[in-house]
């Protein structure tokens, strides 16, 4: 995909150079290795299992599978996600182990029950159906953002420049922010 922006303008000796040509051309990477949504979204580990607890008693394993199922393929999340919070939810008393062999096996308590009926949704319903405008708008917001920095550091003066540096600081504290809410 071609982004119609030339990092030729951006020579080393520019304010910003070597910089913001790495920034231009790693979203222009980006770009180009992912156009549409996210291949495996990251999705409520707690409430899937909860909710797949609530149908039958499962191993780990097989709530990592059964979410990658019913996410269509979407979503699976990593072991290093699923037992820690098996782990969590035992230790509030929402689901119990039983052992038969060498498999674990989890089970819902009655609060557990409680607390999977509480449910608002099914998590993996969310990670079904992405829309691939929005989720593509983002790399591309990221372009057109080195390109204002490009230009900026072409034209600027010192002190716009420490005035879009804090901009830039500003916008990625929020972003991390946003991350965190999720």
């Amino acid at each position: 995909m071609h982004t119609g922006f030339s990092t030729e303008g951006l020579r080393s000796g520019d304010r910003l150079g070597a910089g913001l040509r790495d920034l231009v051309e790693g979203a222009r990477e980006m770009l180009d290795r992912h156009p549409g949504p996210p291949r495996r979204p990251r999705g409520d580990v707690r409430a899937a299992i909860l909710a797949l607890l609530a149908e039958e008693p499962m191993h780990g394993y097989q709530l990592i599978n059964e979410i990658e199922k019913r996410s269509a393929g979407t979503w699976r999340p990593s072991p290093g996600s699923v037992y820690p919070t098996l782990q969590l939810l035992a230790d509030e008393g929402l689901v119990r182990v039983e052992t038969a062999g060498e498999k674990k096996t989890y089970v819902l308590t009655e609060a557990g029950a409680e607390a999977a009926e509480a449910l608002d949704a099914l998590p993996w319903e969310s990670t079904r159906h992405h829309d691939t405008e929005r989720s593509s708008a983002l790399p591309k917001a990221g372009v057109k953002l080195a390109q204002a920095l490009a230009q900026l550091g072409r034209d600027a003066t010192p002190e716009q420049i420490d005035q879009a540096v804090q901009v830039v600081n500003d916008a990625r504290r929020k972003i991390y922010t946003i991350l965190a809410e999720g």
